[in-house]
């Protein structure tokens, strides 16, 4: 990497404070130019003020924001920062390409509005009325117009709310296949899995702080403990919890679940000391390590705000 390239962004000591509420709560955070970064966290965790920031809509209590080495708003301006939010108004009368075509009049130069329709997977709907389009296909529009100023920094709220399976694999192949090329993404989202799959890096945020930053297999690992599966009528749920190790016990009809630190003492002993068959042991997923590391034990957050 070229040392003399600033950051796409980089964060510093970033605070915000709405009278006695402190929404972000110092936050560090450098991302490179061409990473995909899945920024997760429950409802209040931060997340969309910390965004708000980085797009120069709202100003740090303190702290600093730096885009590309610089103000936020100007890159804005610039048009090397785009953003497709989860909502926003669409003129409901006008065709998928007659937003496309007015949206990049107001940027020059701007990409072809055919090359972003291609690019967007509405090539085939552009004549479609925005208000008889479905809302995969609203989405996919919000993306194209976002393309137009040829960004190199794109952040995305719920991208593919809406989108049918292939959809959202032909809209994460064209990320991809941009961040080969440079660009940078930042992305929210409540499918899991797309993080998993997806992203560079998955940044967790939990009451305005960062609480993990990492590749997926990194945050998965954070989340101490398997879970063992096993098939054993009237199972003795004392005499696992027992174990050393063991967190949870659930017996569900003739099948008992244990999560615990230690897998392989639990399978050893349903394996030479009761009638247990049909064990299986696995990981963590990503989901269980986004609740063991953001979620409070008195939350009722959700996953995807």
């Amino acid at each position: 990497m070229d040392t003399d390239t600033p950051p796409a962004v980089r964060l510093t000591g970033l605070t915000k404070t709405f009278g006695d509420v402190r929404a972000v709560d110092g936050i560090d955070l450098t991302i490179e130019p061409g990473e995909v970064v899945a920024f997760l966290g429950p409802n209040g965790a931060g997340k969309t003020t910390t965004v708000d920031m980085m797009l120069g809509l709202s100003r740090p209590t303190s702290g600093t924001v730096e885009i590309f080495g610089g103000d936020a708003r100007k890159a804005v301006g610039l048009g090397r920062v785009a953003a497709v939010m989860q909502t926003g108004g669409l003129l409901r009368d006008f065709t998928i390409r007659e937003i496309v075509e007015l949206t990049a009049s107001l940027f020059r130069p701007s990409r072809p509005v055919d090359e972003v329709l291609e690019r967007a997977g509405l090539t085939e709907v552009s004549d479609r009325l925005v208000h008889k389009a479905s809302g995969g296909q609203q989405q996919r529009l919000r993306f194209a117009m976002a393309l137009l100023p040829d960004p190199d920094l794109l952040v995305l709220d719920e991208p593919t709310t809406g989108m049918d399976v292939q959809g959202r694999r032909d809209f994460w192949g064209s990320i991809r296949e941009d961040a080969r090329r440079g660009r940078t993404t930042i992305f929210a989202t409540h499918y899991l899995e797309e993080a998993d799959a997806y992203a560079d890096r998955i940044v967790l945020v939990r009451r305005g702080r960062i609480v993990a930053d990492g590749t997926a297999s990194q945050i998965k690992a954070m989340a101490s403990g398997r879970m063992v599966r096993a098939t054993w009528e009237g199972a003795d749920a004392r005499a696992l919890a027992d174990l050393d190790g063991v967190e949870s016990v659930d017996v569900r009809g003739d099948t008992v679940v244990v999560h615990g630190k230690d897998s392989d003492a639990v399978a050893r002993f349903l394996l030479s000391r009761t009638p247990a068959r049909d064990l299986e042991i696995s990981a963590h997923n990503l989901e269980d390590a986004f609740v063991a590391l953001t979620a409070d034990s008195t939350s009722t957050e959700g996953v995807n705000a």
